[in-house]
């Protein structure tokens, strides 16, 4: 007969703190990604999974958050059915809340501007969801790296402009019967950099790169606001974040830019 352990996580606190958040952080997964027109793709994940810890409880059980994302993957779910995800931790840990973060690296298979030679371009990507009560929000983000030209270093030089590698970091949040495929939002972003990024680039195409940057220099206040206006345009988007970073090449800083919106209520910060 298996002896009966005690379960100290169930014990009493008299200390009259509500825990917001609780759980494990940087479990490795599998995670399941729907691709736009093509199969799926399988990545790897770190998992940040939690749930609300009232006050008289001492500690949440652990190994649960484990036990479901064990079960999830056995049945090829995870990343795919995240909102079923949240509902079963809720159910297992006894939570009026629960919380999920994947943070992957996606790949793009991308053809140099020229020479057409392909090779993946791999993006930060993450998917996040939120369950308070019946109240579910998704949030998809994405990292993506262009290449900017300072428009004032072209306009007062005699020769050249610098150039920067510039981030972009973009979140979106949508309704459940809604779908934005990472390809199609990271294509968006590439579109309003002086140029893209590529992972091969024979010097036919590097002409074509450095060429595209100079005739088309942006500050980050330039990217920021086209990336906006983009987000803003899309009906389906309900909250977006954005956040650029130049990586300066003269300068021992980096020049930054950032919004966000809840559109469904109009605030901006």
């Amino acid at each position: 007969m298996q002896e009966q352990l005690k379960d100290i996580q169930n014990q009493k606190d008299t200390r009259g703190i509500d825990i917001q958040k609780v759980g494990v952080n940087g479990v490795e997964v599998p995670l399941i990604i729907e691709r736009k027109n093509a199969e799926s793709q399988v990545v790897s994940a770190k998992a940040r999974l939690s749930v609300t810890l009232p006050h008289n409880y001492r500690g949440t059980h652990m190994s649960r958050f484990i036990e479901v994302l064990s079960d999830f993957s056995s049945r090829n779910l995870l990343g795919v059915d995240i909102k079923g995800l949240l509902c079963e931790v809720k159910k297992r840990l006894d939570s009026k809340s629960a919380h999920v973060k994947f943070e992957f690296k996606y790949f793009i298979n991308k053809k140099a501007p020229v020479s057409l030679m392909e090779f993946p371009v791999g993006y930060d990507c993450s998917f996040q969801g939120d369950l308070d009560g019946d109240n579910y929000k998704f949030i998809l983000g994405v990292k993506v790296p262009i290449t900017t030209l300072c428009p004032c270093s072209k306009e007062i030089s005699k020769y050249s402009a610098h150039n920067q590698r510039t981030m972009v970091k973009v979140k979106v949040s949508y309704n459940e019967n809604d779908i934005i495929w990472i390809e199609d939002l990271v294509d968006k972003i590439e579109s309003c950099g002086s140029s893209q990024v590529y992972s091969i680039l024979k010097r036919c195409d590097e002409k074509y790169v450095t060429e595209t940057a100079y005739e088309n220099p942006k500050f980050v206040e330039d990217v920021l606001r086209e990336v906006v206006g983009i987000l803003k345009a899309d009906e389906k988007i309900t909250f977006y974040e954005v956040e650029v970073e130049a990586q300066e090449s003269i300068h021992n800083h980096n020049a930054w830019a950032f919004q966000t919106e809840n559109k469904t209520v109009g605030e901006i910060k």
